[in-house]
């Protein structure tokens, strides 16, 4: 009777929430007598991850959640689990109700134990899934490279033991603006689906100032549910919708003329779901680059908008038009650090680029005003039997030297990576004048590079233009060091929110997000009870 009563016991004081000392429900003999069943149960739950095994061996299998200092801990850990869905998080990841089930049933050591190990494996899915994202988008998509900065498990349950429960669980998200703002939007957005979504759809192929009938009520009512308008009963097509029309277009990436257009008109009509999911896939991909520091300074590529900004303590300071890669040479997602600038760059031309447009021009008996190299060292393309040779075989390099006529321009701004990436000026400048700025080889072209450059010498220099045009006049390729290095992130973000409380959305030029979206309803990831 003695035994069954000090279980009891250690149960009831485990899950209390006044705290009650082991030593205080029972003789030590029969309490240290449970408590090294109890180890053992723990070890025997451990014992498939090895992580957990390490970090309970050095507590020398102590509990983590079933004991009565512990409330605060569970409290957290079943709160966060409660709450996964506001980061759009697939909910059947965890088994919230399994662990409040085995937290109750905890009615001796072995049940115990397994109940302390079930809580630590969910706190670790968790705290993974929303710290660095719970998609892995390298298996869906090749050119996705995101080192997703997931936690090193025994790091991730010491800190959390070493901290208020409450304040780390809020830690783990991304603490940017920009997250913060996406999870406001998912609020509104489910509010608004609960009261009829945007209404009915704009049946017309365009509209324009002028227009009345039932196409432009639609167009009307559809603003003003998106808060572009004002609430108005008219049913014409007149100044206020018209500039209604304009702010929505700039907000979606189109041509700001202020005509309803087949764009415009698709992109009215897309559903309240639709912009939901567009926000979850947004949240998951904030959490790829998460990586736990607030960067005074960050540079950040968004291909789908073609602009590349500089952002210093979370306000944009630069930003500036780009071109990238084409659709069938798209540049990649990935993150890395830019360490220097090269003025008057040399091209050394990639060898699929100079298979499909330079070498076959060479074999024709064209030339070429490129290069010719050989382990490095200039070859004369006279002294060459250009007819022993194909595509394939031709053995020389090509370089296309600093000058005008360089691909690269004036200079390119290098972060040394895998994928042979990097900004960089352009002579044609001309494609910055397009909407959709697809045409490069992989590498992001930039319409003001020299401001770029300007604006990243500011802080190491007093005088970054002479510092720069200084270099530039001599017309030597020069390497130019920068004395911090610069986090840079190439991102595809189909949605975003501005400060101002504005949804932005762009189109996905290169049909990721079609993928990624697919992959997250697959887990579950859907808005509820949805009204469009």
């Amino acid at each position: 009777m003695m035994f069954r009563f000090a279980r009891l016991s250690l149960i009831s004081a485990a899950l209390a929430v006044a705290p009650v000392t082991l030593a205080a429900i029972a003789p030590q003999p029969v309490q240290a007598q449970a408590f090294s069943a109890l180890r053992q149960a723990i070890a025997e739950a451990a014992a498939s991850d090895e992580s957990l095994v390490a970090f309970y061996r050095d507590r020398d299998f102590e509990p983590v959640w079933t004991v009565s200092e512990a409330a605060d801990r569970r409290n957290a850990l079943l709160r966060a689990l409660e709450q996964a869905g506001n980061h759009a998080l697939p909910t059947d990841r965890y088994d919230l109700e399994g662990l409040r089930e085995a937290f109750r049933t905890a009615t001796n050591p072995w049940l115990r134990g397994q109940a302390d190990v079930m809580a630590s494996r969910l706190f670790l899915q968790y705290a993974n899934d929303v710290h660095g994202g719970f998609l892995d988008p390298s298996e869906l998509i090749p050119d996705i490279f995101q080192d997703q900065p997931h936690r090193d498990p025994y790091a991730l349950m010491s800190e959390f033991l070493q901290s208020n429960p409450y304040e780390y669980m809020a830690s783990l998200p991304p603490q940017g603006a920009g997250y913060t703002r996406l999870m406001r939007m998912k609020f509104q957005l489910e509010e608004l689906a609960a009261t009829g979504g945007y209404g009915p759809r704009v049946q017309a192929g365009s509209l324009r100032p002028g227009d009345t009938g039932p196409a432009v009520i639609a167009l009307r009512d559809r603003l003003m549910r998106m808060g572009y308008l004002e609430r108005s009963a008219t049913a014409e097509y007149d100044a206020r919708l018209q500039s209604a029309v304009v702010a929505f277009q700039s907000n979606n990436g189109i041509e700001a003329d202020g005509i309803a257009g087949a764009a415009t008109i698709a992109a009215v009509n897309r559903s309240v779901e639709d912009h939901w999911n567009e926000i979850a896939l947004a949240m998951e991909r904030h959490r790829w680059i998460n990586d736990g520091v607030l960067h005074d300074r960050l540079i950040f590529v968004n291909l789908t908008d073609f602009h590349t900004r500089v952002i210093d303590d979370g306000e944009v300071t630069f930003i500036t038009r780009s071109v990238i890669g084409a659709r069938d040479r798209q540049t990649p997602e990935f993150s890395d650090e830019m360490e220097h600038m090269v003025i008057n760059p040399s091209w050394y031309v990639p060898r699929s680029i100079a298979e499909r447009s330079y070498i076959p021009g060479i074999l024709a008996g064209r030339g070429t005003y490129m290069e010719l190299l050989q382990g490095g060292r200039p070859v004369s393309l006279a002294s060459i039997d250009v007819s022993r040779y194909s595509v394939r075989t031709f053995p020389f390099d090509l370089r296309q030297p600093p000058g005008p006529r360089n691909a690269l321009g004036t200079v390119k701004f290098m972060f040394p990576n895998r994928h042979a990436i990097y900004l960089h000026d352009t002579p044609e400048q001309h494609l910055m004048d397009r909407p959709v700025r697809a045409y490069s080889s992989g590498c992001v072209r930039l319409a003001d590079p020299h401001e770029f450059a300007y604006h990243l010498l500011a802080r190491q220099s007093d005088d970054p233009v002479g510092l720069f045009q200084g270099i530039r006049a001599t017309g030597e390729e020069t390497y130019l060091n920068l004395d911090k290095h610069i986090p840079v992130h190439l991102t595809y973000w189909t949605a975003w929110v501005e400060s101002d409380g504005r949804l932005q959305t762009r189109d996905d030029i290169y049909g990721r997000n079609a993928i990624l979206s697919r992959a997250l309803q697959a887990r579950g990831v859907v808005m509820p009870e949805v009204t469009s």
